[in-house]
């Protein structure tokens, strides 16, 4: 886990604990997902997340759980570039 080289989109440093605001995510990992993933993922735009990892390209790592119907925890996470996410000031 490397906590250097990962910035938002405005070249602030993101490390692992910063609270992002995931600001759009790649059409291409859209298109790899089911349907229902794909929905479940692009509802993460807009929200905040704490990351929890950068890795060695400079990806920050932050990850969303939900419950299903069924009780069942669901999660997925997701790797951010710096066009992808800006630093969160608010919740």
């Amino acid at each position: 886990m490397d906590d250097e080289g990962a910035v938002d989109i405005n070249g602030s440093p993101v490390r692992v604990g910063t609270r992002v605001r995931v600001l759009q995510m790649s059409d291409s990992v859209l298109e790899s997902l089911s349907p229902a993933d794909a929905e479940a993922v692009r509802s993460m735009e807009g929200g905040v997340f704490k990351v929890y990892e950068v890795d060695e390209w400079g990806g920050a790592w932050v990850k969303k759980t939900w419950k299903s119907e069924d009780g069942k925890s669901l999660s997925h996470s997701l790797g951010l570039g710096p066009n992808q996410m800006e630093i969160a000031t608010k919740n």
